[in-house]
């Protein structure tokens, strides 16, 4: 920002308490992925409990990482880049804490009845009624005091990261309500408003628009500030980043139907579903590129900024993984790759490589300066956070993309008979070394996740560590 007015007082608190949470659910989050990984390798580790069992901790992972970790980064990110575009503080503080310990509290009821086998067996949707009617009030809430803020804006501009953030507020809205619709039956017992494929084709239109707005969307958004801010450098291309935000908003909430190749769904709404996912290429490879080119002039950067590096990298597994998401929708290759690990490795691609490191990158970024310091307490240990990010991450998807190519391989292989050339226990035999690597890559990525929490720590215990909450503090 070119002027700012020192007497000016941002609500930085928020952005405080969301950032430590940010790492708290993501070691919480990937120490579960890492437990279930371990089960699947070391199957006596369900324990034989119900509450340990590998179906009911997934989705407490999932959860955990999604709406713990991201959500918490989505919600600091957004609101410390919503006050610092607009030069205008929270419209309301006290609303700004609901959503905080509202949100908090959500991620805690996840993990106290998902164990419990409370759900409702909806990918990503797992949380009973109650749950989510908490989750629209915070929502509502949280919507409220993003637009209220941009609303009293001193700022003519709208800045593009605010488009990314405020197309995701909206449509996970829209997409939580839509497809939650249920019939409670008892306190924690519901039944889908929807029936059959009418019900799978809503799960799939919230599934994968919970990835294309939750986890792309509002992560676009930070990195539209976080980049050219580490760097230093202007956005590459403004007129791209607006082309970027329309033709993505216009085509990711067509591309559902690709998860439902082969089944119940019209075939024309899984052709339409392929098609579009096709065309998302376009849009994707344009962010991507525009905050791959936001470097020019400063890559020499990336040999002494490990946050940079996070970002940059968080930038290359976003390409890939929406070259890979386009290419797995294609029938053909669907048929390939459905129900295998490959779709896992796809997944995590984007997870870890994208969704993860673009995070720790703007947490590495923001914490200082939240507390009115130069910098983290230690590069060093940073630098050691980014090779084993970077090396967990790619042990994982290699192992699942061989997992996945092989188990798609050895289920449609025949004999000359007709019959089965393998049986689908000689297909989990052959993934075995696979798993234990993707475990060993899961024990890695976590281990950075723990070295982050302690620099962290080290960082805001030190003496000079104050809250910065002036614009003048934070003018650098």
């Amino acid at each position: 920002m070119s002027t700012v007015n020192a007497n000016l007082t941002y609500n930085y608190k928020v952005v405080r308490q969301f950032a430590i949470m940010t790492v708290v659910w993501g070691i919480v989050g990937m120490a579960m992925g890492v437990l279930i990984a371990a089960q699947l390798v070391w199957p006596s580790l369900n324990l034989d409990l119900p509450f340990t069992h590998f179906g009911r901790l997934r989705p407490l992972h999932t959860n955990a990482v999604i709406f713990g970790f991201g959500g918490s980064a989505l919600f600091a990110t957004s609101y410390y880049v919503v006050q610092r575009t607009c030069q205008a503080r929270l419209i309301s503080d006290g609303l700004a804490a609901f959503t905080f310990w509202g949100w908090q509290a959500i991620i805690v009821a996840a993990a106290i009845t998902l164990p419990m086998g409370l759900t409702t067996s909806k990918e990503y949707a797992e949380l009973e009624w109650p749950i989510d009617i908490a989750i629209a009030v915070v929502w509502v809430t949280y919507a409220l005091v993003f637009f209220g803020t941009i609303m009293k804006r001193s700022t003519p501009h709208i800045y593009v990261a605010n488009w990314f953030y405020g197309a995701f507020i909206i449509t996970v809205a829209a997409l939580h309500i839509g497809n939650n619709m249920a019939l409670p039956a008892t306190a924690f017992k519901s039944y889908s408003a929807y029936a059959g494929v009418t019900d799978a084709m809503m799960q799939w239109w919230y599934g994968h628009n919970a990835v294309g707005f939750f986890l792309t969307a509002g992560f676009l958004g930070m990195m539209y500030y976080f980049v050219p801010k580490q760097a230093n450098r202007p956005v590459y291309s403004y007129r791209l980043s607006i082309v970027h935000f329309w033709a993505l908003i216009a085509t990711y909430v067509w591309a559902g139907g690709h998860h439902l190749h082969y089944s119940a769904l019209p075939d024309w709404a899984q052709t339409a579903g392929m098609v579009m996912s096709l065309i998302l290429l376009a849009p994707s490879w344009g962010g991507m590129i525009n905050g791959m080119m936001t470097l020019s002039g400063a890559w020499h950067k990336l040999r002494t900024d490990p946050i940079l590096r996070f970002l940059v990298v968080s930038l290359s597994f976003y390409g890939m993984s929406t070259f890979e998401g386009p290419m797995m929708s294609i029938k053909t290759v669907n048929a390939l790759s459905h129900n295998t690990d490959w779709t896992i490795g796809h997944v995590h691609s984007g997870a870890l490589g994208w969704v993860a490191m673009i995070s720790i990158g703007a947490v590495y970024h923001l914490i200082p300066k939240l507390w009115g310091l130069q910098a983290m307490y230690s590069t060093a240990l940073i630098n050691v956070h980014f090779w084993l990010a970077t090396v967990g991450t790619v042990l994982y998807i290699v192992a699942m993309w061989v997992n996945g190519i092989m188990q798609g391989l050895m289920w449609r292989a025949v004999n000359e008979d007709g019959t089965l050339t393998y049986s689908f226990v000689e297909a989990l035999e052959a993934s075995y070394p696979g798993y234990f690597v993707r475990f060993l890559g899961g024990v890695i990525f976590l281990s950075g996740m723990l070295i982050m929490a302690y620099n962290v720590y080290m960082t805001v215990r030190q003496k000079e560590a104050v809250a910065a909450d002036s614009a003048a503090a934070q003018a650098a």
